[in-house]
């Protein structure tokens, strides 16, 4: 046995797994159904959900398109194209957050243009919250779609193509169920990376509760006032996280394979 792999495999392994079992040693697991019935609680969670669910939906109509238009076309730029689509994956959140208030804010590129046209300002509202997960989201939705659409079989959208379907026609009716389940795993994704974002929501956002304070900025606040209260909440991130995992994890192993 190779000791040298082994011994930073497991220290690397217990780097990762030592924090989330301290999670779940400090839970407060007799007053946990308690801790979830609260008023603060709850909302941080319906807000969370609702956003993350709006933000996957925004993602899905323009990301699928976008995946399209990576794998399917041909035009100068689409590699330079493709390297901004993926730039928000590795952009500090903090920094989206920053970038979108200058463009969306009231005084920003667009955004002084929509309040003085039509009266509306996004940041610090709950639009603001879908705009800001979207924007850090939508990149993993875009990867999946793009790789799904390089690995299906383009003979059968020639085929249709031949018999005189549209390219609309085609998309809807061979693209998209060929694709479908990287599609469905990148919405899953994609909503996931919603709901627990962070840095460019509190800066684009802010941290209203009722309107702009999801879970991870309700983490964030509980820490200094209510500690119990963040590891519960902790707890509700965790647990969506493994199960997106187990959900996802026969097509990681199949694609894989």
């Amino acid at each position: 046995m190779p000791w040298l792999l082994v011994v930073p495999a497991v220290l690397g392994m217990a780097f990762l797994v030592l924090p989330l079992a301290g999670l779940l040693v400090r839970a407060p697991w007799s007053t946990l159904p308690w801790r979830l019935s609260e008023p603060q609680v709850l909302e941080a969670l319906r807000l969370s959900l609702v956003t993350a669910s709006m933000a996957t939906a925004v993602c899905l109509v323009l990301g699928v398109p976008l995946a399209w238009l990576l794998a399917r076309t041909d035009f100068p730029g689409r590699r330079l194209l493709r390297a901004l689509v993926t730039v928000p994956l590795v952009l500090p959140p903090v920094v989206g957050g920053v970038a979108l208030l200058l463009v969306l804010g009231r005084r920003g590129l667009i955004g002084q243009w929509l309040e003085s046209a039509f009266g509306f300002s996004l940041p610090f509202t709950t639009a603001g919250v879908v705009v800001a997960e979207a924007f850090v989201a939508m990149p993993f939705l875009v990867i999946a779609v793009e790789g799904a659409l390089r690995a299906a079989d383009v003979r059968y959208e020639e085929a249709a193509a031949t018999l005189g379907a549209s390219r609309f026609t085609v998309f809807r009716r061979v693209t998209l169920p060929l694709v479908a389940p990287g599609v469905l795993a990148g919405a899953v994704l994609c909503w996931a990376r919603a709901l627990g974002e962070f840095g460019a929501t509190i800066t684009f956002a802010g941290n209203f509760p009722g309107r702009t304070q999801t879970m991870p900025l309700a983490v964030y606040l509980a820490l200094e006032t209510e500690p119990e209260a963040a590891i519960v909440l902790s707890l509700v991130l965790l647990a969506v996280s493994v199960v997106i995992l187990v959900a996802l994890r026969d097509r990681w192993v199949g694609a894989a394979a």
